[in-house]
């Protein structure tokens, strides 16, 4: 509310002030200070999350040469804010044709073609950053990230090598490079995404546990392997979009059936990855047929797989029952 009365009285005095510049100054003077004033007003909505209020107010500041960058500096702010990434690009770009060199509105622009989905041009402003301000290890962490996102792997661990600092401090740093050796199938991504987890100590990151065990089991350092999925599973404390317990269970009793077949944790593992509600069919069809898999277990599992399928089967007529009988009712 004390927030409310301030902006109430700070827009309040705005206005004020714009009325008397208004009829006291030549054209040309009015006309700049009308922009400053319109710029400030719309600031002011701004600061409050009122966009639209703000949004009019510095279009109207944008006229004026004073205010135009400013003001489309902030109409793309605004256009980010509401999830308009494609109009927020174009008010960041257009400052760019005025001012090419402006530093703010080429980070803008790069992350807002990022959220976008253009990494081709999120690429090109990132390097224009970095030939502006070369010593900026964050501009040079996300313009790695670009060229992560578009598979130029050994150009993005070009890139983060320019920055050992980071890759000494800063683990989003280490496990991006890690992440672009694995890709380029390098042995090297084995100590990288060791060195992660001493960087990153103390930070649950199940992802990058789950990816480092990946690493390790292609290595044949199954012993390893095996200690992160545990600590991958440790810290998968909730499932996500992208990253469900569950998988990781699967993939851990994938790894102990494989490679030590006569021990029983491996079965009970993938029971328990399938209570949890593992229904990658493809993946257990995948597994029933590795001959490292001894022939009990397989024939366990593979008993599993055809309960699996029956259930799915008996759920799928009878979600098509139930929009037949809504069809029919309509």
């Amino acid at each position: 509310m004390k927030k409310k009365i301030i902006f109430v009285r700070k827009l309040s005095f705005l206005l004020f002030a714009l009325f008397i510049v208004s009829g006291s100054m030549s054209c040309v003077t009015r006309g700049a200070a009308q922009a400053e004033e319109y710029f400030s007003i719309g600031m002011a909505y701004f600061e409050m999350g009122k966009f639209t209020e703000a949004e009019t107010w510095l279009n109207r500041a944008r006229t004026a040469d004073r205010t135009m960058l400013a003001s489309e500096y902030n109409l793309g702010r605004i256009a980010f804010e509401t999830g308009h990434y494609k109009e927020a690009a174009g008010y960041f770009e257009n400052i760019l044709k005025k001012d090419p060199n402006n530093t703010m509105a080429l980070k803008a622009a790069a992350y807002t073609r990022i959220k976008n989905g253009d990494f081709e041009k999120a690429e090109a402003h990132y390097a224009r950053v970095l030939e502006l301000i070369p010593e900026s290890a964050d501009d040079g962490y996300n313009y790695a990230l670009v060229l992560y996102g578009l598979q130029k792997y050994e150009d993005c661990e070009r890139v983060l090598n320019k920055y050992p600092f980071a890759l000494e401090e800063k683990a989003p740093s280490v496990l991006l490079l890690a992440r672009a050796q694995r890709e380029m199938g390098r042995v090297e991504a084995v100590d990288t995404f060791a060195k992660w987890i001493i960087v990153n100590a103390g930070t649950p990151n199940p992802q990058g546990f789950l990816e480092y065990a990946r690493v390790l089991e292609k290595a044949e350092f199954y012993a390893r392997a095996l200690e992160q999925y545990n600590d991958a599973i440790k810290a998968a404390t909730k499932d996500t979009e992208t990253l469900k317990k569950n998988t990781i269970r699967f993939e851990k009793s994938r790894l102990l059936l494989t490679v030590d077949p006569d021990n029983e944790e491996g079965l009970k593992e993938f029971t328990d990855a399938v209570k949890e509600g593992f229904s990658d069919i493809e993946a257990i069809e995948a597994l029933v047929l590795d001959k490292r898999i001894n022939q009990v277990h397989r024939d366990e599992i593979q008993k599993i797989l055809d309960e699996m399928k029956i259930k799915m089967d008996n759920a799928k007529k009878e979600n098509q029952k139930e929009e037949d009988e809504t069809e029919a009712s309509a």
